[in-house]
């Protein structure tokens, strides 16, 4: 969990995987007192345990691919253009030369951002049934408490996309569910449908994407503040591996087992392996190489088979 240090930017905070930066108090300029720096780690995570080691080149990969999204959401798609919190990574010193705002430690695992008032609600958009949603379903033929109808299957997909918030838990505490009437409690009801309606287009947006890459985006989940002006305004990361379920739709067409048909392009192959291997008491154990190697290799091949780079 060690943060590295970097010249011009003091650390704040750090989560499972990411760590944040503001500028220090010996930074002067006026162009970026509202900035702060992002930086994905390789750190991976399952059961709410940090673990060890890392994933190799994962940071870089999830930054790419959230760059790559934020691009895609400002319009790159053909769609409206959504805000989001990216800043200017350079600056005009005193030398009318361009001053990189990155340090050379974090390059390419970093993004400059706005500072934005957070909103305490996480957008998660469901489009397939699978995971605590399909664990529910069984149990009460609802997802998130939204009644759907019988004969659904592990790994079907919804009649149609379902906004199921989140409130954000303080650091520490494990977010919960909640229905969309508790999110006008929280935000009032017209930001509440700006937050629903947003996260709706994205998916569905994003799910376009992914369908013309061969890949299924079974759900996600998105982070909005607001700017100075109150504009809604996307953050955090977006779509990636670390926060969104995505399959091979050709897997998913013709798998014989839901293990077959919804293999994921994240960090499942770490949670099969710990869960197998690890009773969830104390330490847990070193991921041994091959699952390192393995899950680079998927959250590797997301990014290619949607950017073709």
């Amino acid at each position: 969990m060690t943060s590295p240090e970097l010249p011009g930017w003091r650390h704040v905070y750090s989560g499972k995987v990411r760590d944040l930066y503001v500028p220090d108090a010996a930074t002067s300029d006026e162009a970026v007192a509202d900035r702060m720096l992002v930086v994905a780690s390789d750190r991976v995570s399952a059961f709410d345990f940090v673990l060890e080691p890392g994933i190799p080149g994962k940071g870089v990969l999830l930054t790419t691919l959230s760059l790559w999204w934020f691009d895609q959401l400002a319009g790159g798609d053909g769609g409206r253009g959504i805000p989001n919190h990216l800043a200017a990574n350079v600056v005009l010193g005193d030398d009318d030369e361009p001053h990189p705002l990155v340090p050379e430690a974090v390059a390419g695992r970093a993004m400059v951002v706005r500072s934005l008032e957070m909103l305490p609600v996480e957008c998660v958009v469901r489009g397939y049934l699978t995971g605590s949603g399909w664990a529910e379903y069984q149990a009460s033929g609802t997802v998130c408490g939204i009644p759907l109808p019988a004969g659904l299957g592990d790994g079907d997909r919804l009649p149609e996309p379902l906004f199921t918030p989140a409130y954000k838990a303080p650091m520490g505490e494990h977010d919960e569910n909640i229905s969309f009437a508790q999110t006008i409690d929280l935000v009032g009801a017209e930001r509440a449908h700006e937050l629903r309606d947003t996260s709706l287009e994205i998916y569905t947006r994003a799910t376009a994407t992914a369908e013309r890459h061969g890949l299924i985006l079974a759900d996600t989940k998105f982070e909005f503040g607001l700017d100075d002006g109150g504009e809604l305004t996307l953050a955090d990361e977006v779509l990636t591996s670390d926060s969104s379920r995505y399959w091979d739709a050709a897997a998913w067409q013709t798998g014989t087992t839901p293990a077959a048909r919804m293999a994921s392009f994240d960090k499942q192959i770490v949670r099969d392996w710990l869960a197998a291997n690890w009773d969830k008491r104390g330490t847990p154990p070193p991921l041994p190489a091959d699952i390192v190697e393995r899950t680079a290799d998927r959250y590797r091949e997301l990014l290619q088979r949607l950017t073709e780079r």
